[in-house]
Protein backbone atom coordinates (compact mmCIF):
# COMPACT_ATOMS: atom_id res chain seq x y z
CA UNK A 1 0.00 0.00 0.00
CA UNK A 2 1.42 3.60 -1.02
CA UNK A 3 2.81 5.16 2.35
CA UNK A 4 0.27 8.54 1.59
CA UNK A 5 -2.71 6.46 1.28
CA UNK A 6 -1.78 4.37 4.82
CA UNK A 7 -1.38 7.13 6.37
CA UNK A 8 -4.93 8.46 5.91
CA UNK A 9 -6.29 4.76 6.90
CA UNK A 10 -7.44 4.76 10.95
CA UNK A 11 -4.69 4.76 13.76
CA UNK A 12 -5.13 1.50 15.63
CA UNK A 13 -2.99 1.72 18.56
CA UNK A 14 -5.93 2.34 21.14
CA UNK A 15 -7.38 -1.11 19.97
CA UNK A 16 -3.85 -2.65 20.29
CA UNK A 17 -3.35 -1.19 23.88
CA UNK A 18 -6.01 -1.28 25.67
CA UNK A 19 -7.85 -4.46 26.51
CA UNK A 20 -10.69 -2.05 28.12
CA UNK A 21 -11.06 0.05 24.81
CA UNK A 22 -11.92 -3.03 23.01
CA UNK A 23 -14.46 -4.08 25.29
CA UNK A 24 -16.18 -0.85 25.47
CA UNK A 25 -15.70 -0.21 21.58
CA UNK A 26 -17.14 -3.66 21.16
CA UNK A 27 -20.12 -2.76 23.61
CA UNK A 28 -20.82 0.53 22.13
CA UNK A 29 -21.51 -0.99 18.99
CA UNK A 30 -24.22 -3.34 20.30
CA UNK A 31 -26.19 -0.58 22.70
CA UNK A 32 -25.92 1.47 19.59
CA UNK A 33 -27.77 -1.57 17.17
CA UNK A 34 -30.29 -1.89 20.46
CA UNK A 35 -30.65 1.39 20.74
CA UNK A 36 -31.28 2.44 17.12
CA UNK A 37 -34.46 0.38 17.24
CA UNK A 38 -35.85 2.64 19.96
CA UNK A 39 -34.98 5.75 18.52
CA UNK A 40 -36.58 5.13 15.17
CA UNK A 41 -39.50 2.97 16.79
CA UNK A 42 -40.51 5.42 19.24
CA UNK A 43 -41.13 8.65 17.09
CA UNK A 44 -42.96 6.76 14.75
CA UNK A 45 -45.53 5.48 17.53
CA UNK A 46 -45.96 8.73 18.81
CA UNK A 47 -46.60 9.43 14.95
CA UNK A 48 -49.06 6.72 14.81
CA UNK A 49 -50.95 7.40 17.91
CA UNK A 50 -51.27 11.23 17.36
CA UNK A 51 -50.60 12.40 13.72
CA UNK A 52 -49.07 15.47 15.52
CA UNK A 53 -45.63 17.15 14.38
CA UNK A 54 -45.33 18.43 17.88
CA UNK A 55 -46.37 15.22 19.71
CA UNK A 56 -43.45 13.82 18.58
CA UNK A 57 -41.54 17.53 19.18
CA UNK A 58 -42.48 17.34 22.54
CA UNK A 59 -40.40 14.19 23.37
CA UNK A 60 -37.35 16.27 23.59
CA UNK A 61 -38.61 18.73 25.87
CA UNK A 62 -39.77 15.51 28.30
CA UNK A 63 -36.34 14.55 28.41
CA UNK A 64 -34.92 17.78 29.08
CA UNK A 65 -35.37 18.32 32.65
CA UNK A 66 -33.85 15.20 33.41
CA UNK A 67 -31.23 15.27 31.19
CA UNK A 68 -30.04 18.28 32.83
CA UNK A 69 -30.57 17.91 36.35
CA UNK A 70 -29.14 13.61 35.73
CA UNK A 71 -26.38 14.83 33.67
CA UNK A 72 -25.24 17.02 35.93
CA UNK A 73 -24.82 15.03 39.05
CA UNK A 74 -23.87 12.01 37.12
CA UNK A 75 -20.94 14.22 36.16
CA UNK A 76 -20.14 14.86 40.15
CA UNK A 77 -21.01 11.03 40.84
CA UNK A 78 -18.43 9.52 38.34
CA UNK A 79 -15.82 11.77 40.01
CA UNK A 80 -16.79 9.82 43.64
CA UNK A 81 -17.24 6.51 42.40
CA UNK A 82 -16.14 3.89 40.18
CA UNK A 83 -17.37 4.56 36.82
CA UNK A 84 -17.46 0.95 35.98
CA UNK A 85 -20.23 0.55 38.57
CA UNK A 86 -21.97 3.58 37.23
CA UNK A 87 -21.60 2.25 33.68
CA UNK A 88 -22.97 -1.33 34.55
CA UNK A 89 -26.61 -0.24 36.14
CA UNK A 90 -27.53 2.54 34.19
CA UNK A 91 -26.91 -0.18 31.20
CA UNK A 92 -29.02 -1.95 33.51
CA UNK A 93 -31.48 0.43 33.73
CA UNK A 94 -31.68 1.63 29.97
CA UNK A 95 -32.93 -2.37 29.95
CA UNK A 96 -35.57 -2.43 32.02
CA UNK A 97 -36.94 0.65 30.23
CA UNK A 98 -36.59 -1.01 26.74
CA UNK A 99 -38.94 -3.73 28.19
CA UNK A 100 -41.57 -1.24 29.40
CA UNK A 101 -41.59 -0.43 25.89
CA UNK A 102 -41.97 -3.65 24.89
CA UNK A 103 -44.79 -4.61 27.26
CA UNK A 104 -46.35 -1.32 25.72
CA UNK A 105 -46.21 -2.21 22.12
CA UNK A 106 -47.61 -5.65 23.07
CA UNK A 107 -50.76 -4.44 24.93
CA UNK A 108 -53.85 -4.40 22.40
CA UNK A 109 -53.89 -0.16 22.06
CA UNK A 110 -50.45 0.82 23.46
CA UNK A 111 -50.69 3.61 25.25
CA UNK A 112 -49.21 7.14 24.72
CA UNK A 113 -47.96 8.40 28.25
CA UNK A 114 -45.82 5.38 28.85
CA UNK A 115 -43.71 6.33 26.28
CA UNK A 116 -43.21 9.65 27.67
CA UNK A 117 -42.19 8.49 30.44
CA UNK A 118 -39.53 5.77 29.07
CA UNK A 119 -38.22 8.96 27.18
CA UNK A 120 -37.67 10.76 30.22
CA UNK A 121 -36.29 7.64 32.33
CA UNK A 122 -34.23 7.41 29.04
CA UNK A 123 -32.92 11.04 29.25
CA UNK A 124 -31.96 10.33 33.09
CA UNK A 125 -30.12 7.38 32.77
CA UNK A 126 -27.89 8.56 29.79
CA UNK A 127 -27.03 11.89 31.53
CA UNK A 128 -25.61 9.56 34.26
CA UNK A 129 -23.95 7.04 32.65
CA UNK A 130 -22.65 9.42 29.60
CA UNK A 131 -20.01 11.51 32.07
CA UNK A 132 -18.78 8.03 33.73
CA UNK A 133 -18.31 6.74 30.22
CA UNK A 134 -16.75 9.94 28.57
CA UNK A 135 -14.42 10.09 31.44
CA UNK A 136 -13.01 6.97 31.55
CA UNK A 137 -11.50 6.72 28.01
CA UNK A 138 -8.43 9.05 29.20
CA UNK A 139 -7.84 6.50 31.82
CA UNK A 140 -7.87 3.28 29.72
CA UNK A 141 -5.70 4.65 26.61
CA UNK A 142 -2.52 6.79 26.68
CA UNK A 143 -2.68 10.50 26.04
CA UNK A 144 -1.08 10.61 22.78
CA UNK A 145 -3.50 8.17 21.21
CA UNK A 146 -6.49 9.68 22.26
CA UNK A 147 -7.27 11.38 19.27
CA UNK A 148 -7.25 8.19 17.57
CA UNK A 149 -9.60 6.90 20.25
CA UNK A 150 -11.75 9.50 19.40
CA UNK A 151 -11.79 8.05 15.60
CA UNK A 152 -12.13 4.49 16.57
CA UNK A 153 -15.41 5.27 18.81
CA UNK A 154 -16.55 7.28 15.79
CA UNK A 155 -16.02 4.18 13.52
CA UNK A 156 -17.89 1.94 16.01
CA UNK A 157 -20.67 4.59 15.89
CA UNK A 158 -20.53 5.01 12.09
CA UNK A 159 -20.76 0.92 11.45
CA UNK A 160 -23.69 0.45 13.86
CA UNK A 161 -25.05 4.49 12.19
CA UNK A 162 -25.43 3.30 8.75
CA UNK A 163 -26.79 -0.25 9.27
CA UNK A 164 -29.08 0.39 12.16
CA UNK A 165 -31.20 2.85 11.23
CA UNK A 166 -31.72 1.50 7.62
CA UNK A 167 -32.27 -1.93 8.97
CA UNK A 168 -34.58 -0.58 11.84
CA UNK A 169 -37.06 1.35 9.42
CA UNK A 170 -36.91 -2.15 7.65
CA UNK A 171 -37.76 -3.73 10.63
CA UNK A 172 -40.41 -0.92 12.02
CA UNK A 173 -42.33 -0.57 8.68
CA UNK A 174 -42.93 -4.31 7.82
CA UNK A 175 -42.83 -6.15 11.47
CA UNK A 176 -43.98 -3.51 13.67
CA UNK A 177 -42.49 -2.05 17.10
CA UNK A 178 -42.26 -5.44 19.03
CA UNK A 179 -39.58 -6.87 17.27
CA UNK A 180 -37.97 -3.66 16.64
CA UNK A 181 -38.29 -3.46 21.28
CA UNK A 182 -37.58 -6.76 21.65
CA UNK A 183 -34.29 -6.65 19.58
CA UNK A 184 -33.24 -3.52 22.42
CA UNK A 185 -33.96 -5.48 24.97
CA UNK A 186 -31.56 -8.26 24.18
CA UNK A 187 -28.70 -6.05 23.01
CA UNK A 188 -28.75 -4.10 26.37
CA UNK A 189 -28.54 -8.09 28.03
CA UNK A 190 -25.13 -8.54 25.81
CA UNK A 191 -24.11 -5.20 26.78
CA UNK A 192 -24.40 -5.03 30.63
CA UNK A 193 -22.73 -8.73 30.79
CA UNK A 194 -19.47 -6.93 28.64
CA UNK A 195 -19.18 -3.86 30.62
CA UNK A 196 -19.17 -6.01 34.03
CA UNK A 197 -15.95 -7.89 32.43
CA UNK A 198 -14.75 -3.69 32.59
CA UNK A 199 -11.49 -3.17 34.88
CA UNK A 200 -12.45 -1.15 38.22
CA UNK A 201 -12.26 2.68 37.75
CA UNK A 202 -12.34 3.81 40.62
CA UNK A 203 -11.78 7.57 41.98
CA UNK A 204 -8.98 9.80 42.54
CA UNK A 205 -7.64 9.31 45.86
CA UNK A 206 -9.66 11.81 48.25
CA UNK A 207 -12.78 12.68 45.78
CA UNK A 208 -15.03 14.60 47.47
CA UNK A 209 -18.60 13.11 47.47
CA UNK A 210 -20.95 14.46 44.89
CA UNK A 211 -22.42 17.46 46.26
CA UNK A 212 -23.47 21.14 44.16
CA UNK A 213 -20.00 22.45 45.70
CA UNK A 214 -18.66 19.92 43.60
CA UNK A 215 -20.62 20.44 40.96
CA UNK A 216 -20.17 24.57 40.91
CA UNK A 217 -15.77 23.40 41.04
CA UNK A 218 -16.39 22.13 37.29
CA UNK A 219 -18.89 24.44 36.55
CA UNK A 220 -16.30 27.30 37.71
CA UNK A 221 -13.28 25.57 35.85
CA UNK A 222 -15.04 25.27 32.51
CA UNK A 223 -16.04 28.46 32.53
CA UNK A 224 -12.52 29.77 33.37
CA UNK A 225 -11.41 28.24 29.88
CA UNK A 226 -12.50 30.10 26.97
CA UNK A 227 -11.40 26.99 24.92
CA UNK A 228 -14.37 24.75 26.29
CA UNK A 229 -17.07 27.06 26.07
CA UNK A 230 -16.54 27.13 22.47
CA UNK A 231 -16.35 23.73 22.32
CA UNK A 232 -20.04 23.53 24.40
CA UNK A 233 -21.29 26.64 22.85
CA UNK A 234 -20.50 25.52 19.20
CA UNK A 235 -22.38 22.20 19.61
CA UNK A 236 -25.35 23.87 21.69
CA UNK A 237 -25.91 26.17 18.41
CA UNK A 238 -25.59 23.74 16.07
CA UNK A 239 -27.74 21.18 17.26
CA UNK A 240 -30.24 23.71 18.42
CA UNK A 241 -30.65 24.84 15.16
CA UNK A 242 -30.07 21.97 12.87
CA UNK A 243 -31.00 18.76 14.49
CA UNK A 244 -34.05 17.94 11.98
CA UNK A 245 -34.17 14.17 13.01
CA UNK A 246 -37.57 14.41 14.61
CA UNK A 247 -39.41 15.21 11.66
CA UNK A 248 -37.35 13.01 9.06
CA UNK A 249 -41.08 10.91 8.89
CA UNK A 250 -43.01 14.30 7.99
CA UNK A 251 -40.39 14.97 5.88
CA UNK A 252 -40.61 11.46 4.14
CA UNK A 253 -43.81 12.56 3.07
CA UNK A 254 -43.68 15.63 2.14
CA UNK A 255 -41.43 13.87 -0.58
CA UNK A 256 -43.89 10.99 -1.02
CA UNK A 257 -40.54 8.77 -0.10
CA UNK A 258 -41.62 6.70 2.87
CA UNK A 259 -39.16 4.30 1.72
CA UNK A 260 -36.19 6.08 2.79
CA UNK A 261 -37.19 7.24 6.29
CA UNK A 262 -34.23 4.48 7.45
CA UNK A 263 -31.79 6.08 4.76
CA UNK A 264 -32.58 9.66 6.13
CA UNK A 265 -31.54 8.47 9.52
CA UNK A 266 -28.60 6.36 8.28
CA UNK A 267 -27.28 9.02 5.83
CA UNK A 268 -25.32 11.19 8.67
CA UNK A 269 -23.60 8.21 9.50
CA UNK A 270 -22.30 7.62 5.78
CA UNK A 271 -20.66 10.84 5.85
CA UNK A 272 -19.17 10.75 9.26
CA UNK A 273 -17.91 7.14 8.30
CA UNK A 274 -15.81 8.53 5.14
CA UNK A 275 -13.80 11.42 7.66
CA UNK A 276 -13.61 8.46 10.05
CA UNK A 277 -12.01 5.88 7.64
CA UNK A 278 -9.38 8.77 6.73
CA UNK A 279 -8.46 9.50 9.42
CA UNK A 280 -5.19 8.71 9.94
CA UNK A 281 -4.02 12.63 10.02
CA UNK A 282 -6.33 13.12 12.87
CA UNK A 283 -3.15 11.85 14.86
CA UNK A 284 -0.66 14.49 13.51
CA UNK A 285 -3.61 17.41 13.84
CA UNK A 286 -3.03 20.19 16.67
CA UNK A 287 -5.37 23.15 15.57
CA UNK A 288 -8.45 21.10 16.81
CA UNK A 289 -10.78 24.52 17.73
CA UNK A 290 -10.41 24.64 13.49
CA UNK A 291 -12.01 21.55 13.55
CA UNK A 292 -15.08 22.38 15.82
CA UNK A 293 -15.96 25.53 14.24
CA UNK A 294 -15.40 24.51 10.45
CA UNK A 295 -17.15 20.87 11.07
CA UNK A 296 -20.11 22.93 12.79
CA UNK A 297 -20.99 25.52 10.22
CA UNK A 298 -20.07 22.86 7.40
CA UNK A 299 -23.07 20.77 9.29
CA UNK A 300 -25.42 23.43 9.27
CA UNK A 301 -24.50 24.49 5.80
CA UNK A 302 -25.20 20.67 4.37
CA UNK A 303 -28.94 20.51 6.65
CA UNK A 304 -30.01 24.03 4.45
CA UNK A 305 -29.36 22.59 1.64
CA UNK A 306 -31.51 19.51 2.20
CA UNK A 307 -34.20 21.62 3.39
CA UNK A 308 -34.36 23.53 0.64
CA UNK A 309 -34.58 20.60 -2.59
CA UNK A 310 -36.83 18.55 -2.98
CA UNK A 311 -35.17 15.41 -4.41
CA UNK A 312 -35.21 12.94 -2.28
CA UNK A 313 -31.52 11.90 -3.45
CA UNK A 314 -29.99 15.04 -3.06
CA UNK A 315 -31.51 15.53 0.61
CA UNK A 316 -29.92 12.24 1.14
CA UNK A 317 -26.23 13.55 -0.63
CA UNK A 318 -26.44 16.71 1.74
CA UNK A 319 -27.49 14.74 4.99
CA UNK A 320 -24.23 12.79 3.85
CA UNK A 321 -22.30 15.80 4.05
CA UNK A 322 -23.79 17.28 6.99
CA UNK A 323 -22.83 13.78 9.07
CA UNK A 324 -19.09 14.60 7.45
CA UNK A 325 -19.30 18.36 9.19
CA UNK A 326 -20.51 17.11 12.35
CA UNK A 327 -17.83 13.96 12.80
CA UNK A 328 -14.98 16.57 12.20
CA UNK A 329 -16.38 19.06 14.74
CA UNK A 330 -16.84 15.93 17.11
CA UNK A 331 -13.18 14.68 16.61
CA UNK A 332 -12.18 18.50 17.56
CA UNK A 333 -14.33 18.64 20.98
CA UNK A 334 -13.26 15.06 22.28
CA UNK A 335 -9.91 15.78 21.37
CA UNK A 336 -9.66 19.04 23.22
CA UNK A 337 -11.36 17.62 25.80
CA UNK A 338 -10.12 14.62 26.35
CA UNK A 339 -6.45 15.98 26.41
CA UNK A 340 -7.30 19.57 28.62
CA UNK A 341 -9.30 18.79 31.85
CA UNK A 342 -8.08 16.66 34.57
CA UNK A 343 -9.10 13.51 35.41
CA UNK A 344 -9.82 14.83 39.07
CA UNK A 345 -12.66 16.91 37.23
CA UNK A 346 -13.39 14.78 34.03
CA UNK A 347 -16.51 13.32 35.33
CA UNK A 348 -18.04 16.57 36.22
CA UNK A 349 -16.91 18.33 33.01
CA UNK A 350 -18.04 15.38 30.83
CA UNK A 351 -21.71 16.44 32.66
CA UNK A 352 -21.53 19.65 31.46
CA UNK A 353 -20.52 18.01 28.44
CA UNK A 354 -23.61 15.76 28.00
CA UNK A 355 -25.88 18.98 28.31
CA UNK A 356 -23.62 21.08 25.72
CA UNK A 357 -24.27 18.01 22.88
CA UNK A 358 -27.63 16.49 24.50
CA UNK A 359 -29.79 19.49 25.35
CA UNK A 360 -29.23 21.04 21.84
CA UNK A 361 -30.89 18.20 20.10
CA UNK A 362 -33.62 17.63 22.90
CA UNK A 363 -34.55 21.56 22.53
CA UNK A 364 -34.16 21.19 18.29
CA UNK A 365 -36.57 18.07 18.84
CA UNK A 366 -39.18 20.81 19.89
CA UNK A 367 -38.11 23.61 17.71
CA UNK A 368 -37.78 21.48 14.38
CA UNK A 369 -41.29 19.80 15.52
CA UNK A 370 -42.87 23.25 16.60
CA UNK A 371 -42.15 25.17 13.23
CA UNK A 372 -43.19 21.96 10.99
CA UNK A 373 -46.24 22.40 12.51
CA UNK A 374 -46.52 26.02 11.52
CA UNK A 375 -44.73 26.20 7.84
CA UNK A 376 -44.17 22.42 7.09
CA UNK A 377 -40.86 19.93 7.32
CA UNK A 378 -38.50 21.61 4.57
CA UNK A 379 -38.87 25.34 5.64
CA UNK A 380 -37.93 23.99 9.32
CA UNK A 381 -35.09 22.10 8.24
CA UNK A 382 -33.46 24.78 5.82
CA UNK A 383 -34.25 27.69 7.95
CA UNK A 384 -32.35 26.45 11.34
CA UNK A 385 -29.46 24.90 9.29
CA UNK A 386 -28.85 28.77 8.11
CA UNK A 387 -29.39 29.76 11.43
CA UNK A 388 -26.71 27.27 12.70
CA UNK A 389 -24.21 28.65 10.28
CA UNK A 390 -24.72 32.35 11.09
CA UNK A 391 -24.15 31.67 15.17
CA UNK A 392 -21.30 29.54 14.55
CA UNK A 393 -20.20 32.67 12.67
CA UNK A 394 -20.70 34.75 15.60
CA UNK A 395 -19.55 32.34 18.26
CA UNK A 396 -16.46 31.72 16.50
CA UNK A 397 -15.73 36.00 16.37
CA UNK A 398 -16.65 36.35 20.46
CA UNK A 399 -14.34 33.37 21.20
CA UNK A 400 -11.03 33.49 19.01
CA UNK A 401 -9.08 31.36 21.77
CA UNK A 402 -11.06 28.32 20.16
CA UNK A 403 -9.65 29.14 16.59
CA UNK A 404 -6.55 29.91 17.83
CA UNK A 405 -6.67 26.52 19.85
CA UNK A 406 -2.91 24.16 19.50
CA UNK A 407 -2.48 21.30 21.40
CA UNK A 408 1.33 22.10 21.22
CA UNK A 409 1.37 24.96 22.78
CA UNK A 410 -1.80 24.85 25.31
CA UNK A 411 -1.32 25.03 28.98
CA UNK A 412 -3.90 22.64 29.69
CA UNK A 413 -2.96 20.09 27.27
CA UNK A 414 0.64 20.40 27.92
CA UNK A 415 -0.09 19.73 31.36
CA UNK A 416 -2.30 16.85 31.35
CA UNK A 417 0.43 15.31 28.52
CA UNK A 418 3.27 15.99 31.09
CA UNK A 419 1.18 13.94 33.65
CA UNK A 420 -0.35 10.81 31.60
CA UNK A 421 2.08 7.85 32.03
CA UNK A 422 -0.54 5.15 30.12
CA UNK A 423 -3.89 3.54 30.68
CA UNK A 424 -4.80 3.60 34.09
CA UNK A 425 -2.92 6.55 35.24
CA UNK A 426 -4.98 9.42 36.80
CA UNK A 427 -4.56 12.51 37.50
CA UNK A 428 -2.11 13.20 41.00
CA UNK A 429 -4.62 13.93 43.63
CA UNK A 430 -3.57 17.55 44.21
CA UNK A 431 -3.88 19.52 41.11
CA UNK A 432 -1.53 22.95 40.17
CA UNK A 433 -3.86 26.08 40.84
CA UNK A 434 -5.24 27.11 37.30
CA UNK A 435 -4.59 30.13 35.74
CA UNK A 436 -8.05 31.68 35.29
Amino acid sequence: MPPKLAALLPDLAPWRSSRDFRLLWVQGLVTYLGSVMALIALPLQIKDLTGSPLAVGVMGAVELVPLVVFGLYGGALADAVDRRKVIVLTEAGLGLLAAVLLLNALLPRPMLWPLYVVAAGVAALAGLQRPALDSLLARIVPHDQLPAAAALNALRWQAGAIGGPALAGLVVAYAGNVPAYATTVVCFLASVLMCRRLSPAPPVEHAAKPSLRGIAEGARYAWSRPVLLGTYAVDLAAMFFAFPNTIFPFLADELDADWALGLMYSAGAVGSLLVSLTSGWVSRTRRHGLLVVFGAAGWGLAIAAAGWTANIWLVLACLALAGAGDMLSGLGRSTIWNQTIPDRLRGRLAGIEVLSYSIGPQLGQVRSGAMAGWTGARPAIWTGGVACVATVGLLATALPKLLSYDARTDEDALRQAGRSTGPGAPDAAVEEPSKP
